[in-house]
C-alpha cells in the first residue's frame, strides 16, 4: 500500500490556514485568526453558529465538506459552569441538520438527537438551544443527523469550572482528532456492505501462511486459520475504514499541514484531547515527553503519568505535560489503532520548528484470546448460535474466565440472549468474556512504553450516588462482518424496544462485546459510572471503550427524564443498528 502521509499533500495555502469558503473566496479557517496554534474561541453566553457547505482540499483533490462557522473543525466554544448558554444554529445546508453536545447533562429537547423530542433543523431553520450548564471540563460537539459528522460537522467545547481546579499549567491547548475521506461516505458504506473488509489492505495472505508454518507448525497454523475462517473474520480486521482512505486530521490540518503549538521552556501545558473522528481509534503520545492524565470524559481523576493513551472515538483525556528546555520541538504522534496512517502537529519554542515523526508500529494482529474465545479456541469455541462446540474449552480458560467477584465475574461460559441464537445478523459470540480493565489493548502490550489504561483511571470523587444499583441490565454487541450488520442483542435498532428505566433508579449495566471490533458506547443524557472488576466505582465516563471479548459494567442513575439515545459510537455501526431509545419515565 501506499503511504498515507506521503500522497496526503495538504494544499500550501490551505496549510498556511486558508480553505475554500462556500462563494470560492479564500478565507482564513476560524482556528488561524488568533495567536498561533490557539483556536478562535466563542465564549460567554450567547452563541450563533452556522452550518453550511465548504469546499475544502485536504489531499490535493478539492471536495465539498460541511463546516460551522466556516471552519472544521468549528469554533471552540467555551462556557462557564453554573451559567445558562444560549446557542442559535442556523441551517444553510439543503437538508436538515442538528447539533449534539456530547456528554453535557441537559433537557432532553436540547440534546439535539432528530426524532427524541427534537425534530432536527430545516434547511433555512434556526434551533434555539438554551440551558443551564452544570458541569465542566473538556467535552466536543457534532452534528446528529445522517453522516454529516464525518462530513466536518464538529467542533471543541470546554467549561471553565466554578472552583479552583486541583492542578495547575501556563499553556491550554484542544488537540482535536478527526478523519476524512474525499470519498462520499454513503459510498464507503456502499463498499462495506458488499466486502467489509474493503479497507483492509493488511489481509493476510499465502506468504504470511507459509511463514506461520515455518514458525508453529502445519498443524496449529491451519488449525488457527479455520478457526478464523469459520467466523468469516481475519486477525488483521481491526478498522472497518482506514488509511486507505481516510487523512487523518489535527485539528483541522493533516499531517502535512504540521498544526503547531508554541510553549516556553519550564512551561506546563495542558492539552485537551479529543477525538472526534467518526471510525478511528488513536494513539496517542509525544516522544520525549509524559503524560499526567488529569481528567477523562471532561471529570477529574487521580493524576496518573504515562507515556501513551489510546482514545476510543468519542472520548476525551486532558494530560500535562513539561517541556524541560532540553528540545526545541516535539511532536504530537496520534497513529491509527490498525497502524494505516496518522495525524501528527508539534510543540514548539517558535514556529517553522519541528521533531522527528516516528515510524507507525507494526500493524498488530487479534488473537483468539482477544475474541474471548481462549488458547484452545482454533479447536472449535469459536461459532455460533445454536451450533456451539465447547470442546476446545479446558479447566484452565474456564479459570480464566471466572474473575471470582463483583458485576463482571463470570463463573461458568458466558450465556447469550436468545434473539441471538440462529440469527442471520449475528456472525460470533464469545465465551470467554473478560474485563480487560487494566490490558493496554491490541498493539499496545509490551512496546516498551506505558499505556494507559482504565484499570489506571480513579474518579478523583467517591461516586456520585452511593447506591447499590437495584437492578442489572446485560447488553450484547452483536454484529455479522460479512453482512457489516450491527446490534444490540441481534435486534437493529428499527425493531427493538426502548429501554425503559424509572426516574432516579440506580441500575447496573452490563455489556458484552460478542464481535471483534472495538465499540465506544455512549449514553446521552445520563453519566456511566464505570466499575472494576469487582463492583467497586472506578470512574465516571460519558463513553465506555468495549474491546473484543470484553464484558465490562457501569452504574446509571435515571436523573434526567426524556427520551435519550444510547449507541455505538461509530458512525457506521450506529447508522446500521448498534442504537437504542433509552427513556426514563416517572
Amino acid at each position: 500500500m501506499h503511504s498515507n502521509s506521503s500522497r496526503r499533500t495538504f494544499v500550501k495555502s490551505l496549510a498556511a490556514g486558508g480553505a475554500f469558503a462556500g462563494l470560492g473566496l479564500w478565507r482564513q479557517p476560524v482556528w488561524a485568526l488568533t495567536s498561533p496554534g490557539q483556536p478562535t474561541t466563542l465564549s460567554g453566553t450567547e452563541f450563533d453558529l452556522t452550518i453550511d457547505a465548504m469546499t475544502v482540499d485536504f489531499t490535493g483533490n478539492r471536495r465539498t465538506a460541511m463546516a460551522i462557522n466556516g471552519s472544521i473543525p468549528g469554533p471552540l466554544l467555551r462556557w462557564r459552569e453554573g451559567d445558562s448558554v444560549t446557542l442559535r444554529v442556523r441551517n444553510r445546508l439543503p437538508h436538515d441538520t442538528s447539533i449534539h453536545w456530547h456528554g453535557i447533562l441537559l433537557p432532553a429537547n436540547m440534546d439535539g438527537v432528530p426524532g427524541f423530542s427534537f425534530a432536527g433543523i430545516a434547511p433555512d431553520g434556526m434551533y434555539e438551544y438554551r440551558f443551564k450548564v452544570k458541569q465542566s471540563g473538556t467535552y466536543w460537539y457534532h452534528s446528529h443527523s445522517a453522516f454529516q459528522e464525518q462530513l466536518g460537522v464538529y467542533g471543541p467545547l470546554v467549561i471553565d469550572p466554578i472552583e479552583p481546579e486541583p492542578f495547575s499549567y501556563e499553556r491550554d491547548y484542544v488537540v482535536f482528532l478527526s478523519d476524512w475521506t474525499d470519498e462520499s461516505p454513503a459510498r464507503v458504506l456502499a463498499k462495506l456492505k458488499k466486502q467489509a473488509d474493503y479497507y483492509n489492505l493488511g489481509r493476510r495472505t499465502l506468504g504470511d501462511f507459509i511463514e506461520d508454518v515455518a514458525d508453529k507448525g502445519w498443524r496449529e497454523s491451519f488449525s488457527e486459520r479455520w478457526a478464523w475462517a469459520r467466523m468469516n473474520m481475519s486477525p488483521t480486521d481491526l478498522a472497518d475504514i482506514s488509511g486507505a482512505t481516510y487523512t487523518y486530521l489535527l485539528n483541522g490540518l493533516a499531517p502535512d499541514g504540521n498544526w503547531t503549538g508554541l510553549f516556553q521552556p519550564g512551561e506546563r501545558i495542558r492539552l485537551r484531547l479529543i477525538n472526534g473522528s467518526a471510525m478511528t481509534y488513536f494513539d496517542f503520545r509525544i516522544p520525549g515527553l509524559k503524560l499526567t492524565v488529569v481528567a477523562a470524559d471532561g471529570q477529574y481523576v487521580e493524576p496518573v503519568t504515562v507515556d501513551e493513551v489510546r482514545l476510543a472515538v468519542a472520548e476525551t483525556l486532558d494530560v500535562i505535560v513539561e517541556p524541560d528546555g532540553s528540545q526545541d520541538a516535539y511532536t504530537l504522534f496520534a497513529q491509527a489503532m490498525d497502524r494505516s496512517g496518522f495525524s501528527r502537529g508539534t510543540l514548539a519554542v517558535r514556529q517553522g520548528l519541528q521533531a522527528p515523526v516516528p515510524e507507525p508500529d507494526p500493524r498488530p494482529e487479534l488473537s483468539m484470546d482477544d475474541m474471548g474465545h481462549g488458547d484452545h479456541a482454533a479447536h472449535g469455541a469459536a461459532s455460533t448460535g445454536s451450533d456451539m462446540d465447547h470442546g476446545g474449552m479446558d479447566h484452565g480458560q474456564m479459570k480464566h474466565a471466572d474473575m471470582g467477584h463483583g458485576a463482571n465475574a463470570e463463573t461458568a461460559m458466558q450465556t447469550h440472549p436468545a434473539s441471538e441464537t440462529n440469527n442471520p445478523l449475528v456472525d460470533m459470540q464469545t465465551m470467554m468474556p473478560v474485563p480487560k480493565l487494566d490490558d493496554p489493548g491490541i498493539g499496545l502490550r509490551d512496546n516498551g512504553r506505558r499505556v494507559l489504561t482504565y484499570a489506571d483511571l480513579r474518579s478523583s470523587f467517591a461516586d456520585p450516588d452511593g447506591r447499590q444499583p437495584s437492578r442489572t441490565l446485560e447488553l450484547h454487541l452483536t454484529g455479522h462482518m460479512e453482512r457489516f450488520s450491527w446490534s444490540f442483542d441481534g435486534i437493529p435498532f428499527a425493531d427493538a424496544e426502548p429501554i425503559r428505566l424509572q426516574y432516579g433508579e440506580r441500575l447496573r449495566i452490563v455489556l458484552v462485546n460478542d464481535t471483534m471490533m472495538h465499540h465506544p458506547i455512549h449514553l446521552h443524557g445520563l453519566w456511566s459510572d464505570l466499575e472494576d472488576e469487582h463492583g467497586n466505582f472506578l470512574v465516571r465516563k460519558h463513553t465506555i471503550d468495549m474491546p473484543p471479548g470484553a464484558r465490562r459494567s457501569y452504574r446509571v442513575t435515571a436523573d434526567a427524564l426524556g427520551r435519550w439515545a444510547y449507541h455505538c459510537h461509530m458512525l457506521m455501526h450506529m447508522d446500521l443498528g448498534m442504537f437504542r431509545e433509552v427513556r426514563v419515565e416517572e
